[in-house]
């Protein structure tokens, strides 16, 4: 079996130093590109190993802190509190909340054009159905008065009188 090798104390302050640095880079809305706010960019831009952030199991079972698991909490106290102030360090976070409102402006619309569509084809059925009783209506009408052969016709105007006029 191969043993880890050992952090020595220079090495360990000489990382912790990379890692606040990165920390700060992140914080600050420098992400490099494809990276993004989290442990694993974070250990990328300070060419550490991420394992250093998470805590670590012994031979007996029990667990002892990872050598960098206080500057893992620490830049992820640090997300939550930028998050929560309203600060959007990832373009992409951005992006995916902006496009999430984009999409429900969107559905409302579909909904609103859907309910729309609905009154129109309701509209469209009525007036097809009342235009259908008028014209059999219409029907009748002249069935019954070609059956009873009392109807005339009138005779054609011989000129055309202008409207309110008097002859």
């Amino acid at each position: 079996m191969t043993e880890m090798a050992r952090l020595t104390e220079e090495s360990k302050t000489r990382n912790e130093a990379a890692i606040r640095a990165a920390m700060e880079r992140i914080l600050s809305g420098n992400l490099p590109p494809g990276g993004k706010a989290d442990l694993k960019t974070l250990a990328t831009l300070a060419r550490v190993t991420r394992t250093g952030f998470y805590p670590k199991s012994n031979r007996d079972g029990s667990t002892r802190r990872g050598a960098y698991q206080h500057l893992a909490e620490e830049f992820e106290r640090r997300l939550r509190e930028s998050r929560d102030a309203g600060e959007i360090l990832d373009p992409r976070v951005a992006q995916i909340d902006r496009l999430k409102k984009e999409n429900a402006e969107l559905r409302k619309r579909i909904g609103a054009r859907d309910e729309q569509l609905a009154e129109l084809t309701d509209f469209k059925s009525l007036a097809i159905s009342r235009l259908a009783a008028q014209h059999d209506e219409i029907e009748r009408l002249r069935k019954q008065a070609a059956a009873n052969h009392n109807v005339r016709p009138l005779p054609a105007p011989s000129r055309a009188v202008p409207f309110g006029s008097c002859s």
